[in-house]
């Protein structure tokens, strides 16, 4: 099965080229971090505009790499929710057209079920496992028992940890995205030399909270002055990660305690971050389990993830009609 996926429900323009389900024959993706970076963060407007003018130039060299055409696809794979519905109205109209144009079937995907999945795309995972949802939108636990049963765990009460990542590194005047300078600058300095509070929910809870966090960076920065936080910069910015890190390591593997799991999944742009990976690794390796995430390029937004859930769904017999609309605050 030959199936086209179309990822556009941020800022990032993608779409892939999925062989039965396990090849990747194309996964293209463009970047708007040029656009908002000046902004310190995503401008939906700007979002929207820009995938507009991408899309068509990303498809079309998708399907040029894979080196196939529309008339040989078998099924179209679309980000409907959660995102920015401007955003996620572009692809979803461009793969309704193919559709209607082409006879060719489509489904409707949720982009978070396609995060939880894209482990599959280069390695073999057993079910169940944990899953460790953690992106600029989204901060999310799961127990993925198969595919299409996922089991809701916990879940961020205010920031996502991307978001914090991008709040903190704009504070710092630092850039975007956020998650990219911090983990860069983190490995230059000392993780010990700032140390920042951990929010720990109630016992039994697997939410996370990351708002005290971002507040506490914030309160120690008007504290300390520009003149002398400056210096010590990678030194914030290790000790920000390391808290960060340690609020999404330590409920994950209480989860995998308590619901009997020896397997994690990392899943979303976060779980790109290098201290994230390598304290998951550790922790695990102690408690006899095993840590697994995609390559970085599979961690953020990308086309291949939906094409990959689109398969599972269309060799399932499912047909989305032309009534589908997108949904900004689609739920797993």
């Amino acid at each position: 099965m030959l199936v086209l996926g179309v990822e556009t429900s941020c800022d990032d323009t993608a779409a892939a080229v999925l062989l039965d389900g396990r090849t990747v024959l194309a996964n293209l993706v463009s970047s708007q971090d040029a656009v908002h970076g000046p902004f310190g963060g995503v401008v939906p407007e700007l979002a929207s505009r820009q995938h507009v003018r991408q899309i068509l130039p990303i498809l079309d060299g998708a399907l040029e790499k894979a080196g196939v055409g529309l008339q040989d696809l078998d099924g179209i794979a679309v980000t409907r929710g959660p995102g920015l519905v401007g955003s996620l109205l572009v692809g979803l109209s461009v793969a309704k057209g193919i559709s209607f144009r082409w006879g060719i079937p489509y489904v409707g995907i949720n982009h978070l079920e396609a995060h939880l999945l894209a482990i599959f795309l280069e390695k073999e995972v057993s079910f169940p496992y944990i899953a460790l949802l953690a992106s600029g939108g989204h901060t999310l636990l799961y127990q993925v028992r198969g595919f299409g049963d996922y089991l809701y765990l916990g879940g961020t009460r205010d920031d996502a940890a991307g978001e914090a990542y991008d709040k903190v590194a704009k504070m710092m005047g630092l850039g975007y995205p956020g998650g990219k300078v911090i983990d860069r600058l983190a490995r230059q300095g000392n993780p010990k030399a700032v140390s920042f509070p951990r929010c720990r929910m109630k016992k039994g809870s697997f939410d996370f909270s990351f708002s005290g966090l971002k507040t506490a960076v914030w309160h120690y920065l008007k504290g300390r002055g520009r003149n002398k936080w400056e210096s010590e910069k990678a030194d914030i910015a290790a000790g920000f990660q390391e808290a960060v890190v340690d609020m999404l390591v330590t409920p994950a593997l209480r989860a995998a305690r308590e619901h009997g799991m020896s397997r994690i999944v990392l899943a979303g742009g976060v779980a790109a971050n290098s201290r994230l990976r390598e304290r998951m690794v550790e922790e695990t390796q102690e408690e006899g389990m095993e840590a697994y995430f995609p390559s970085p390029a599979l961690c953020t937004d990308n086309g291949a993830m939906i094409a990959l859930a689109g398969h599972h769904w269309l060799e399932r017999g499912r047909r989305d009609d032309f009534s589908l609309n997108a949904d900004a605050d689609l739920t797993l």
